[in-house]
This record gives C-alpha cells, structure tokens and sequence, in this order.
C-alpha cells in the first residue's frame, strides 16, 4: 500500500495554480512579444487585433464545450488532453511567418485553455468540502495575475538572449511538464491510493467522492436565461472584460509604441500593473466580506465595492495628457486594481445568486461575456490605433465600468429575488 499524503487536497490546488499560471504565460507570451513580432513579420494593428480575435473566439465557444466533456469524460483526462492541446499549440508560434500563422496557432491555443478554468471548478466540486471551495477560486484568480505579472520579465529575457522563437518554445514546453505531475497525482478521492481516512472524511462533508458526472441538458440549461440576473451578470462581463483584455494584449506595445519605451524598458515596468491587479482581487473580496461582516446583505456589499472600483475607471483618462512613465504605470496599476476589486465582486455575485447545484452551468454562461466583449474590443481596438491613436481607445475604456454598473443595478436587484421574477434559490433548473 503507498504512503498517504497529508493534506492531499492542498498538492491538488498547487497543480491547479501552476496550471493556471502556465496558461497565462502561454497565452500572453505574444502579447510581450508584439512589439518586436510587429516589426519582424510587418504586422499591422489592424492585423494584430484580428490575430487576438483569433484567441478570444474558439475560447469563448469551449468555456460551455469543455464543461460538456469534463462532466462526461473526467476532469483527469480532459483537463490533461487540453494542456497538452495548448501547450503544443504554443510552442508552434515559434514557426509562424507571416499574420496568417499566428492565427491559425492562437485559435488552437484558444480551443484549449478555457478548460483550464473549468476544470478548476470541478476540481473545487470534488476535493473540496462546500466550506473550502472558495480557496481554491481565490488560488485561481491569483493564478492569473501571477501569470501575468511573471510573463514579460521572462520572455524578454529569452527572446533577447535566444530569440523570440526559443520564448514561444521555452513558454509552451512547460505545460508538458506539469502533465506528467498531473497524471501521477490525480484521481477521484474514493478512488485516490494516497488519500488519508481523514481527509476523504473531510472531503466528502455528506457528498459523493468519486468524479461528479452527469448528461447535459440543453433544455434545462437555456431556462437559466429566463432569469434577469443571468442576463445583468452576462451583460456586466461583456461590457467590463475588455479593460483587463486591452491591458493584457496590448499593454506591451502601447508602452513601447506610444511611450517610447524599449522593450527592456517595458519588461523592467509592465509587471507593477499585474502586481497591483492581484492587490485588488485580494482586497476587493475583503472589503465586500467586512461588510457583509457588518450585516450588510451580500449581493449589496459586492454592488458596493464594484460601484467604488467603477469610479476609479475614468482614471484612464489621464493617459490622453501623456504623462511621464511613472506616472503611466501608477495610472494603469490603479486601473487594474479597480479592475480586479470589480471582477472579484462580480464573479462572486453568481455564488450569491445562484443554487450551488447550478453554479457552474451558470458560471460557464456567464463566462462566455467576458471572451464575446474581449473579442469584440481588441478588433474594434485595432481599426481604431491603426486608423487614428490609442485616443479613442482609451476614452472608451474609461466608462465602461460604469456602464456595467448600471447594468448590474438594473437587472441584479433585491438579492436573489426581483420584483414579480421566482426566486432564483428556489427555482433555478437543476443543470
């Protein structure tokens, strides 16, 4: 008999950050790398949104696609299949030549790393007691940002000691590797040779311990869109992603085109922005919780705080003064913060809302706003820089916040409850 591990459902989470943080380098890798691949293979701006669009719509479409397989096939074999998937498509950017090229691999790598996000959900589902399950969320959404905050350092770096092909083959190499830990140390808990009697007690918390599974049913599932707050929350996403998808994507050679920064230049400083995001996710769930502490009803504590972090989002408004570069970073740091203190809030409101059994049918609906508003905007991004400046662009990212806001006060109303609408707790369809 092997050797139980303690605290086994602690190794589990690592793998699913480390997976997490892997994604966001693989995916952001040609974000970095845009300046100097702008040059080198005559891309235009036009060309480079629509090399985004590329990403954002296969990974939109598989949030919902992947959930299907997960439940049907394993979270074990489908979230390792898809690291595969993407970790090989990112390691073939390094053949790319030409715009076309870059897209055909940034829409293979897009149809496989959503699934990271839903596996993480299902990996929350069946280790995790209901109590703990929000652990695992918060390591995700750190993940992220990790992920991001880690990205420009290290691909300018290779790319400057090695070139940019050896950054694409280093960055996606690295997702193999974590397959090999995943397939050694994963299983279902009622099936896990290394689990302890303590801690399958303490997993099970009264639920069943071996994979959840279930048929989908599309019947069932588009009933969710009855609801006022599926649509308040969906609407939300679409509307405010696009600010973390334009700093994400573009970031790089904004500072780098518009700023004049080299590209050491902007490694050296494009980090303190992520770094701020992750202080925001962290304190945004925070300041929600000290209120709902104070008695505060949830949904109205998350609408407090996004309403706060709504205001901070014409602050992108200072950039039109083309301020000196600290004060650049300061502006976009603070802009991410809020930005992450109101997708913290958001996400959390569908937990709010919703019956845990549906939360993750929901979630993926939800989901899929964030990649619809980002595929959206970093086209529209493109024909706007290259037609006029980052002017227009920047004028735009500064009220969309608050046009979320009202959204999310308009259709998110009284709790889990709007006036003459069933109660969502009570009524939501089984998924």
């Amino acid at each position: 008999m092997r050797k139980p591990i303690n605290n086994l459902r602690l190794w589990i989470a690592g793998l699913v950050f480390l997976s997490t943080v892997i994604n966001y380098v693989d995916r952001q890798t040609l974000s970095v790398l845009a300046p100097l691949l702008t040059k080198e293979l005559g891309l235009t701006n036009v060309e480079y949104g629509w090399i985004s669009q590329a990403f954002l719509i296969p990974y939109t479409a598989m949030f919902i696609v992947s959930g299907i397989l997960i439940d049907r096939y394993g979270v074990k074999v489908v979230y390792g299949v898809a690291t595969v998937w993407w970790s090989v498509a990112a390691m073939l950017h390094a053949a790319a030549g030409s715009a076309w090229g870059l897209g055909a691999f940034r829409f293979l790598l897009g149809t496989a790393e959503s699934a990271n996000f839903v596996a993480a959900e299902k990996v929350a589902a069946e280790w995790y007691p209901p109590r703990e399950r929000g652990t695992l969320n918060g390591l995700v959404q750190a993940a992220t940002v990790m992920g991001a905050l880690v990205t420009p350092p290290v691909v300018v770096s290779l790319s400057h000691l090695y070139g940019w092909r050896a950054a694409f083959l280093f960055t996606g190499s690295l997702g193999l590797f974590w397959v090999v830990a995943w397939a050694w140390l994963y299983h279902a808990p009622s099936r896990h040779p290394r689990i302890t009697p303590r801690e399958l007690r303490l997993v099970s918390d009264g639920e069943a311990t071996g994979e959840v599974a279930g048929r989908f049913d599309f019947q069932r599932w588009l009933q969710f869109f009855r609801f006022p707050q599926t649509w308040g929350l969906l609407f939300a996403r679409v509307i405010s992603d696009p600010v973390w998808w334009f700093y994400l994507l573009w970031m790089p050679k904004y500072l780098t085109e518009a700023r004049g920064l080299t590209m050491l230049q902007m490694a050296g400083v494009s980090w303190i922005p992520f770094l701020g995001a992750d202080t925001g996710a962290i304190l945004g769930g925070w300041a929600s919780g000290r209120l709902i502490g104070r008695k505060s009803p949830p949904v109205a504590a998350r609408k407090a705080v996004m309403g706060a972090a709504a205001l901070f989002m014409p602050l992108s408004w200072l950039l039109l003064l083309s301020p000196s570069t600290p004060m650049t970073i300061l502006v976009i740091t603070v802009v991410l913060f809020a930005h992450n203190a109101w997708k913290t809030n958001l996400v959390t409101l569908t937990v709010d809302i919703f019956p845990r059994r549906v939360v993750a049918s929901v979630h993926g609906i939800v989901a899929t706003g964030g990649g619809i508003g980002g595929a959206i905007f970093t086209t529209l991004a493109g024909y706007l820089i290259e037609w006029q400046s980052y002017t227009p662009v920047l004028w735009l990212i500064g009220i969309l916040h608050p046009l979320a806001y009202l959204c999310v006060r308009r259709l998110v109303k009284g709790g889990a409850l709007l006036p003459g609408a069933p109660d969502v707790r009570q009524s939501a369809p089984t998924a």
